[in-house]
């Protein structure tokens, strides 16, 4: 759980240290991507010595990823203390740990030390990817991969939609798309970046349900622009009502869209084009429906 530049960084890690103890339980989208992600690892000819798994959380990936790298120093980071904690105990791994709660834009590793860079679900807590990006690109070996998953733009676009209904502040955070992410990627110093982006649709009973669940996870929203005070009454049942339009026979949907991402370092870091444009490789957009 990287801090973001322009949200809440307190909070960041305030709603995740509360959430160490409940998130397990109902992390199951993110358990899919976390195996699907892991899964890519095999199109690559890998034999790192060091391997940092940014936004590690309760260290499910790291213990993935020393089972398929055993000689591989792999290195956990959070932004979270308390999910580091909470993760001592899961596995062997945990009874020598080396774990790091750091902050992916300031990573205290030096320069070209880390062959491979394992991100699932850590990127859409930093609302400039590019500053952990060129971080990132900084402690890499020239050549070395980096392998992520975020979210996309329309994640949660009902629930959105539903909250602006009834009120003008933020409720659910924005994310990145597809274009801004292999913009900022050649930016940070990244080369031959292949992207693509699928799309879940999930079902709740009612919409305190899913937000239940994204208190659980920790995933709040964090915009600095946010509404401080209670949710009144009127705004709640404005919001359920204009949610409950769009109710199916499977419940209420939640559509989570996500973004896969690998790319190499070994490029300059250099300036975003200036007036918002960004340039890359045709080639390093893909998009995979799921069956």
């Amino acid at each position: 759980m990287n801090t973001p530049e322009g949200l809440d960084a307190r909070s960041v890690r305030r709603w995740f240290d509360r959430a160490s103890k409940t998130y397990a339980g109902v992390a199951s989208l993110q358990g899919e991507v976390r195996e699907e992600l892991l899964a890519r690892l095999d199109f690559f000819d890998l034999s790192p010595g060091v391997v940092l798994d940014l936004g590690a959380g309760l260290g499910e990936s790291t213990l993935a990823l020393r089972r398929r790298f055993p000689r591989a120093c792999v290195i956990p980071v959070d932004l979270s203390s308390a999910m580091l904690r909470q993760g001592v105990g899961r596995g062997s791994f945990w009874r020598r740990p080396m774990a790091l709660c750091a902050d992916t834009r300031r990573l205290p590793l030096a320069d070209g030390t880390v062959d491979l860079a394992f991100s699932s679900l850590m990127l859409q807590w930093c609302d400039v990817p590019l500053l952990a990006f060129r971080e990132i690109a900084r402690v890499l070996r020239p050549g070395g991969l980096l392998l992520a998953s975020t979210f996309g733009p329309l994640t949660l676009q009902e629930l959105r939609s539903a909250w602006a209904s009834a009120d003008t502040t933020p409720h659910v955070s924005q994310f990145p798309d597809l274009p801004e992410l292999a913009g900022q990627l050649s930016a940070g110093g990244f080369q031959e970046p292949v992207l693509d982006i699928e799309q879940q649709q999930r079902y709740y009973p009612d919409s305190m349900a899913l937000q239940r669940e994204l208190q659980a996870l920790g995933a709040r929203n964090a915009d600095h622009a946010r509404r401080r005070s209670l949710t009144g009454k009127s705004r709640w049942r404005a919001m359920t009502a204009q949610y409950e339009t769009r109710r199916m026979a499977q419940g209420l949907p939640a559509t989570w869209e996500l973004i896969y991402m690998a790319a190499f370092s070994g490029g300059p870091a250099r300036p975003l084009a200036e007036a918002g444009e960004q340039r890359f490789p045709a080639s390093a957009i893909r998009r995979r429906e799921r069956p």
